[in-house]
């Protein structure tokens, strides 16, 4: 029985590449086959309060938070007091919200490639199982890796996968560019109900090319990003973007109907996340 498990595992593994056709290159993955924390040689952290007036801290390398088990990410958000390292009651006055909070009600994680690998132009695809429940706010997205030097939204935002807890059936795709975002209403982005992603794992992928950006869920394209030809403004992802896996609480889309606080603890199941290029890609994965 185990050589009969063994060929057929040898040859599912064979077939990946295939599926996508022979053109489709593995250049980088994790397939989380090992326990504990997340690799530190693919996988950073955020830490802290970080944007859109989340309500979740994030914490780093904390098994609570982030941990693999049984061949599988788990991204933990829990209902807990946690103490900000960063407070500083005097920031209050001048709205800088992340500091003037002594102690965050909730903690999760983000994890990053940023530092560790980053990527232009390819196939992007992560198998997961998402958390629900009011205020979760599941994602699978990219940033440019020149955020640092020319900020959000200049550096490029690819939001591969999105969810929101009161509306736990909907999966969004988007992406952010200085011409086209949500801060001025110009957003572009779409949008696919698919059944129980909370119970069933999807693949949610994108396929990054010179001239667009196709978004899918499992073998269902239903968003095309297009390269307009007007520049850098609306198109800004000729340059290396690194993968962001976190889930946020609440904030200013996840809290929109508030938090329903008898959910937690929710997890965030990551089966894998694998990177494909073609065998003529002009800027491959690039590695740290």
């Amino acid at each position: 029985m185990n050589r009969i498990l063994y060929f057929f595992f040898v040859i599912f593994i064979i077939s990946v590449p295939t599926a996508l056709g022979s053109e489709w290159k593995l250049v980088w993955s994790d397939e989380f086959n090992y326990s504990g924390l997340p690799n530190p040689e693919k996988w950073n952290y955020e830490t802290g309060f970080i944007r859109n007036r989340e309500l979740q801290y994030y914490t780093k390398a904390r098994k609570e938070n982030a941990r693999v088990e049984n061949g599988t990410l788990i991204i933990e958000s829990r209902k807990e007091k946690f103490r900000n390292p960063s407070y500083n009651p005097d920031t209050s006055r001048r709205g800088r919200w992340s500091r003037s909070r002594e102690f965050a009600d909730y903690t999760s994680a983000s994890l990053i490639t940023r530092g560790k690998a980053s990527f232009c132009y390819g196939r992007i695809e992560v198998r997961a199982k998402l958390p629900t429940g009011r205020g979760t706010w599941p994602a699978i997205w990219m940033l440019g890796t020149n955020i640092g030097e020319v900020g959000w939204p200049t550096c490029g935002e690819i939001d591969i996968m999105e969810n929101v807890g009161f509306d736990p059936n909907r999966i969004h795709a988007n992406s952010h560019t200085k011409k086209y975002n949500h801060a001025r209403n110009t957003g572009k982005g779409s949008s696919i109900r698919v059944s129980k992603p909370y119970k069933k794992f999807y693949i949610y992928a994108v396929e990054w090319y010179p001239d667009r950006i196709d978004f899918y869920v499992d073998d269902n394209k239903y968003f095309t990003y297009k390269n307009e030809g007007t520049g850098e403004a609306a198109w800004p992802y000729d340059k290396e973007q690194y993968l962001i896996l976190n889930t946020a609480i609440g904030g200013t889309w996840g809290g929109q109907k508030g938090i329903d606080d008898s959910i937690f603890p929710q997890k965030f199941y990551i089966d894998y996340v694998r990177v494909y290029q073609k065998e003529d890609a002009s800027r491959p994965a690039k590695k740290k």
